[in-house]
């Protein structure tokens, strides 16, 4: 029997790097188990999982094909929305096989960035394809609408050497270039001055296209105010509504020089992104055009479809048809007819002709970091203060997620709870050696009432050696910031404190409060005497556009001489329609002194309400922030109750 076993057995001595990359593999597929639900199988099937490989790391399906196809033929390749991972069906056990031992630790160089693929092989592939069939009511995208002779000679009556061309009201914007032409739209109201006409009217090069769309009757009347926008690839702006009282109905948009995927959402949290290929006409009409936001998110590539299909404007859901398209220098034309009477359109929930006006002392968006500093003062930092005994008394139970990181990290770990509130992550783990701090005083004072050690800290300026920590959290904190460059300077932050390889979780609000079908907690909860509790976020500490804009010309930049556009004030246990706001705090019973920079609402002092500053993230938004930084890597991302969730872990 002996003799049989050691001629039948071979043993198979693997190398140090083998064993290396074996951890590694077994590693990806445990992270791919916890956070994604994937059971990998041991034994060979036709399908695998391709960790590392997905939408979400950069990897475009062009990139992934050209590798899979080495080993054999690929039958189906699948990449889910946002995520970090693809599977791939081939013809054969062995072809998967093949795979499998061939392209483990292969290294892809995409968006900068050097990502390593770890396959396993699967029994089923489960990814969900939910395909939107509609676009907004009202909406149109008209392709090849102009010519690309067309296109040129547009692209070239474009004047932007000159910063100072009073005629067409040119500024250099914080996130792109903008000129007006017709009538300058203004930041600081939101709206155009009807009685300051620029001079010239808008430029003749443009007769032959609106022309054009009055002949096939996409408008009534001529434009008489015209936008151009030129976006560098990671430029965009923020979701917004163009101010109804400014203009009449119908928008034209005209794409120019490269492609784009702008977002479209419905107040009830719907969302359709739509694509905007080159030379494209955008129609926006009724629904689409006064209560849909519309925007774009500030990247580099963008998730299209891979090939033709029923609908092409259309980005779905279907990971059997999306890929990345790397962006481009975009230049929009944007026509408008400004409006000459109050509108009096169907949607009055959104209309600034029906509402009241804003709230006296709302304050604007911050110019610089001196105004963004002065901003989370006022309405973060001071209304914690104010809040903390109640806002403890709503914190109790740690979210699960939160928890399974936590527990997951070995004994002895050292962990930084950075914006740590009153503390009730800090205990979940009691085999930790952990550390919170929170900018607030009082919130400080209730952990350490607790047994707890914490410190009084900013989370720009955390007060600890550089890779000290196995772990940090950053749960609730880096919404409160109010410009990118400061939420980026706390992700940075979040590394500095981590060794190489220690990892990082971080929750943020997430302005989809329903994803994949599902309303957020926050949304469901309709007890109006639950709003104090704070929505999808359960921590404070120290975080750009209200919803009404100005269409591609949007009002999210911060540099211009006529002042800031005001943040708006949420309403609780609704959908958020923007992604810079005040959310209010209803503080029940009891009574504390409120300081003269205080922003309590005068209200009976048996109920204040108090406001703090929020950037809500779309989609892709945080992931996007964290490829910014160096020397780290997304393990993996999801939406969590109405938030968004990144694992990041230190690389050097």
């Amino acid at each position: 029997m002996e003799e049989r076993l050691g001629e039948n057995v071979k043993l198979v001595k693997r190398t140090k790097e083998e064993k290396k990359l074996l951890r590694k593999q077994i590693k990806a597929s445990h992270t791919l188990l916890k956070h994604e639900g994937i059971n990998t199988v041991s034994l060979p099937t036709k399908s695998l999982v391709v960790a590392n490989g997905g939408l979400g790391n950069g990897v475009s399906r062009e990139q992934l094909q050209d590798v899979l196809r080495e080993s054999g033929c690929v039958e189906s390749l699948l990449m889910p929305p946002c995520k970090p991972y693809a599977f791939v069906t081939y013809g054969s056990v062995e072809d998967a096989q093949r795979a499998h031992t061939s392209l483990n630790g292969r290294q892809l160089h995409c968006q900068g960035q050097s990502v390593t693929l770890y396959l396993s092989f699967v029994e089923k592939v489960g990814c969900e394809s939910e395909v939107s069939t509609q676009l907004p009511p009202g909406l149109k995208v008209l392709e090849q609408f102009v010519s690309p002779e067309e296109e040129a000679r547009l692209l070239g009556s474009i004047e932007w050497a000159s910063p100072n061309d009073v005629v067409t009201a040119q500024k250099a914007l914080k996130h792109r270039r903008v000129k007006h032409y017709g009538y300058e739209f203004r930041y600081d109201n939101n709206n155009v001055d009807k009685d300051k006409p620029l001079p010239g009217g808008l430029p003749q090069v443009c007769d032959a296209v609106l022309e054009r769309c009055l002949q096939e009757n996409h408008i009534d009347v001529k434009p008489d105010q015209l936008t151009i926008n030129q976006y560098e690839p990671g430029q965009g702006i923020p979701p917004h509504v163009d101010t109804h009282s400014a203009f009449e109905d119908t928008i034209l948009s005209l794409s120019l020089g490269a492609k784009t995927v702008m977002d479209f959402r419905h107040p009830d949290g719907r969302s359709v992104a739509v694509v905007l290929p080159a030379r494209s006409l955008l129609v926006m009409k009724g629904e689409s055009r006064y209560l849909w936001t519309h925007g774009i998110t500030p990247r580099k590539f963008d998730m299209v479809p891979a090939c033709d299909s029923a609908t092409p404007q259309m980005v779905t859901s279907d990971p059997g048809d999306l890929t990345l398209s790397k962006r481009a220098t975009r230049t929009s034309f944007t026509f408008r007819k400004v409006r000459r009477s109050p509108c009096d359109c169907a949607y009055p929930s959104a209309c600034d002709s029906q509402c009241a006006p804003a709230t006296p002392g709302t304050p604007a968006l911050p110019r610089d970091d001196g105004d963004a500093s002065r901003l989370e003062t006022r309405f973060v930092h001071q209304v914690y203060e104010q809040i903390a005994s109640h806002f403890s008394s709503t914190r109790h139970s740690p979210w699960p997620c939160v928890g399974d990181f936590l527990r997951s990290l070995p004994p002895g770990a050292v962990l930084a709870d950075v914006g740590c509130g009153n503390g009730k992550y800090l205990g979940v783990n009691p085999d930790l050696w952990a550390v919170g701090c929170d900018r607030s005083c009082s919130l400080v004072q209730i952990c350490a009432d607790r047994g707890f050690q914490v410190l009084v800290s900013d989370a720009l300026r955390v007060p600890l050696r550089d890779g000290v920590c196995d772990a940090c959290i950053s749960i609730a904190v880096i919404h409160h910031f109010s410009t990118q460059e400061r939420r980026l300077a706390a992700v940075n932050e979040l590394v500095r404190l981590l060794k190489p390889g220690g990892r990082a979780l971080i929750y943020v609000w997430a302005l989809e409060q329903e994803y994949n079908k599902q309303r957020s907690k926050y949304l469901k909860e309709k007890d109006p005497g639950l709003e104090e509790r704070d929505g999808p976020g359960t921590e404070p500490m120290t975080d750009n556009t209200p919803d009404q804009g100005q269409g591609d010309a949007g009002n999210d930049d911060a540099c211009l001489e006529q002042g800031q556009p005001k943040l708006t004030v949420h309403t609780n246990r609704t959908a958020f329609t923007s992604q810079d706001l005040l959310v209010p705090w209803h503080r029940k019973g009891g009574t504390s002194k409120v300081s003269d920079t205080s922003n309590e609402s005068k209200l009976p002092e048996s109920d204040p309400i108090f406001h703090r500053y929020y950037h809500v993230f779309c989609e892709g938004e945080l992931e996007d922030l964290c490829r910014k930084v160096k020397n780290i890597t997304i393990q993996t991302s999801y939406h969590d109750q109405g938030n968004w969730c990144v694992i990041v872990e230190k690389t050097l």
